[in-house]
């Protein structure tokens, strides 16, 4: 009895098409589920940025002033300066429903925030 080697081979096409029609990796879901905060006159806006809970997320932080700040929050495990006039990305999650508070470190009394996972 021969075994051939070329067996095994002929999956590949088949593994290929499974893989196409599986959908989009949690890499690429991540990337589809953007949210953006704005930094401008040492505030956040929005404020309050409510969100999907049990997903993977993608933060676009962008710094209008032109001074740096730093993006910080215990909840999400989460610090990152965003220089002026820069723009910063940073992904969380999943994340459980509740709300988690973030900050701008370098100007504690006005850049307060909250992202709410529903």
């Amino acid at each position: 009895m021969r075994i051939s080697t070329i067996q095994p081979l002929k999956a590949v096409p088949f593994l290929l098409l499974a893989a196409l029609l599986a959908g989009p990796s949690p890499v690429d879901a991540a990337e589809r589920e953007s949210y953006t905060l704005t930094i401008k006159n040492n505030r956040f806006d929005p404020v309050v940025l409510r969100v999907p809970s049990d997903r993977k997320l993608k933060l676009v932080i962008r710094n209008l002033d032109p001074t740096p700040e730093e993006f910080e929050s215990y909840s999400l495990n989460r610090e990152k300066v965003v220089s002026g006039n820069g723009t910063i990305t940073v992904y969380v999650g999943p994340l459980k429903p509740g709300t988690y508070k973030f900050f701008g470190d370098f100007h504690q009394d006005t850049a307060q925030g909250r992202l709410v996972a529903e």
